[in-house]
């Protein structure tokens, strides 16, 4: 059996300001997660793909305010700035490894270093 992935270690790094609003990026990154859990299968943000992250902020909150869903979407840009910090610290590591064939990330990653996901 594997542990739960755990929401508030993944963005304790790229959290800041108060407590209430870290609390509430908190709560949302977790509302984001289970809802790409039980339309994907898709577990933990190393997973997402881009689709996934726009159909929850258009799809899945498509009822509520446009209040709620622009504090959604600042929820969503900390996954991707964890997300690419964490990329930067594997590239620096693989760099450090010498090996070439290991010096491009995974295509997934490309497309959203690329894209990103705000539209």
């Amino acid at each position: 059996m594997t542990k739960p992935f755990d929401m508030s270690l993944f963005l304790s790094g790229v959290l800041s300001g108060s407590k209430a609003t870290q609390q509430r990026h908190l709560r949302q990154a977790r509302i984001m997660q289970a809802a790409i859990q039980q339309r994907w299968q898709r577990d933990n943000p190393w997973s997402w793909q881009l689709k996934h992250v726009r159909w929850f902020l258009t799809q899945h909150l498509k009822n509520h305010s446009d209040t709620t869903r622009y504090y959604y979407r600042l929820t969503a840009l900390l996954v991707w700035k964890r997300l690419r910090n964490g990329l930067q610290a594997d590239q620096k590591q693989l760099s450090i490894n010498h090996n070439p064939q290991l010096q491009q990330p995974p295509l997934i990653m490309t497309r959203r270093l690329k894209t990103g996901w705000h539209s």
